[in-house]
C-alpha cells in the first residue's frame, strides 16, 4: 500500500509542478512536460513491480507508436485557440480528434502485429 501512495504522490507532484511552473515560464514547463518523465516513471514502477526488463522494452516500444496519434492533440489545440475558439471547445475538439486518430491507428497497428 505504501508503494502505491508513493507512486501517486510522485506523479501528482510532477503534474502540479508543471502546472505551477507554466504560470511563470511556459517554455520551461513545456520542456518538462515534453520529457518522457511519465514514461520513465512507468518503466521504473513496472520494473520494480515485475523485475522484467522485457516488459519495460515492450511497453517502451508500444509507447513509440502511440505518440503518433497523441500529436494530433498538440497540433490541433493551439491552432483552434489561435483561430478564436474558446479553451473548452478547443480542448474538447482536440481530444475528439485525438480519440479518432487512436481509433484509426490502433486497428492498423494490431493488424500489422505491432500492438496486442
Amino acid at each position: 500500500m505504501l508503494q502505491y501512495a508513493i507512486k501517486i504522490a510522485l506523479t501528482a507532484t510532477l503534474i502540479v509542478a508543471i502546472a505551477e511552473i507554466s504560470k511563470r515560464h511556459s517554455g520551461f514547463a513545456a520542456l518538462i512536460a515534453a520529457l518522457p518523465v511519465t514514461s520513465l516513471m512507468a518503466f521504473v514502477w513496472l520494473y520494480a513491480d515485475t523485475g522484467r526488463a522485457e516488459a519495460v522494452a515492450e511497453l517502451s516500444g508500444q509507447i513509440v507508436w502511440l505518440v503518433i496519434p497523441s500529436l494530433v492533440l498538440f497540433i490541433t489545440l493551439p491552432v483552434l485557440i489561435r483561430w478564436g475558439w474558446g479553451f473548452w471547445p478547443s480542448l474538447l475538439t482536440a481530444c475528439g480528434l485525438t480519440s479518432a486518430a487512436y481509433l484509426v491507428l490502433l486497428p492498423l497497428l494490431r493488424r500489422l502485429g505491432v500492438m496486442l
